[in-house]
């Protein structure tokens, strides 16, 4: 005799989107997962918290000595510390999340045949987790607005909503990777690459002014090259927001979220027999 109390792990039938309701139902689980994931990142670490500063300072100097001084890279009239700077939080928090959100189902293969949960948790989980740096990181860039006298416009007001669009765009591009890594792990090392050339596609080292006008709402496609430059505006304020890149860009970073949930879901039926 069954047990009423048992669950049955089948597989899904058809194609659906994120069920809330079911999330809600485990979202102390999602809150553990989440705290979890903070909680290693520093683990044992000397610097502890402080790496998520050092990170993009550095890369900040390197980006300022290389393409602000040698290069001589244009930055709008901005500071080309503080120029890239502004771009490298939203890049930072975009690569990291990205990165360990397709490694995630993998990271978790141990339990998902064993265990009910919400498989979406596990792909959302570096998503949130991210915030924590991307916060930390964001409070030196308050202190470099003060030392370079900066007075932020009420663009900061659109803030959130840049935000929001770069949470659906790696939570969009991670559940689609993780999905395709738990069966290819060739996707693994193929994330690392693509990292890279995502990175100098985007305007963090140089601006978007630098696009020809005519393929401006072509490059707009790009999810992050309206968050990166919406960020510039809306907390430097040196120039107006880009909205056309940022619609164009919150069109692609829905479809990347829409079809990320429907593809994970598909093939949520198969993860227990190929992790």
């Amino acid at each position: 005799m069954i047990e009423k109390n048992l669950k049955i792990i089948a597989p899904r039938k058809g194609w659906k989107l994120i069920d809330i309701k079911e999330i809600i139902a485990y979202k102390d689980l999602f809150y553990f997962m989440v705290w979890r994931d903070i909680k290693v990142l520093y683990k044992q670490t000397v610097l502890g918290f402080a790496w998520a500063i050092l990170r993009p300072i550095f890369t900040m100097i390197v980006f300022s000595v290389i393409f602000g001084k040698l290069a001589k890279v244009p930055s709008d009239g901005i500071p080309y510390p503080i120029f890239s700077y502004a771009a490298l939080i939203p890049w930072t928090y975009f690569s990291n999340a990205m990165t360990k959100s397709t490694t995630s189902l993998i990271n978790a293969k141990s339990v998902i045949s064993k265990i009910y949960y919400p498989r979406i948790i596990i792909p959302l989980t570096p998503v949130l987790a991210g915030l924590v740096d991307f916060l930390i990181s964001f409070t030196v860039l308050i202190a470099m607005m003060i030392w370079y006298k900066i007075t932020p416009t009420l663009n900061i007001l659109f803030l959130p909503m840049l935000v929001i669009l770069m949470m659906m765009t790696s939570a969009g591009i991670g559940m689609w990777l993780t999905a395709l890594a738990i069966q290819y792990r060739d996707i693994q090392h193929i994330s690392q690459f693509l990292t890279g050339v995502l990175m100098y596609t985007a305007p963090v080292a140089w601006p978007v002014s630098l696009i020809p006008d005519q393929y401006r709402l072509l490059y707009g496609l790009y999810p992050l090259a309206g968050v990166i430059e919406g960020f510039r505006s809306a907390i430097i304020g040196a120039k107006p927001m880009p909205w056309d890149l940022i619609v164009t860009g919150s069109i692609s970073a829905v479809i990347l979220f829409v079809t990320g949930a429907y593809y994970f879901r598909y093939k949520e039926r198969i993860f227990a027999d190929v992790a």
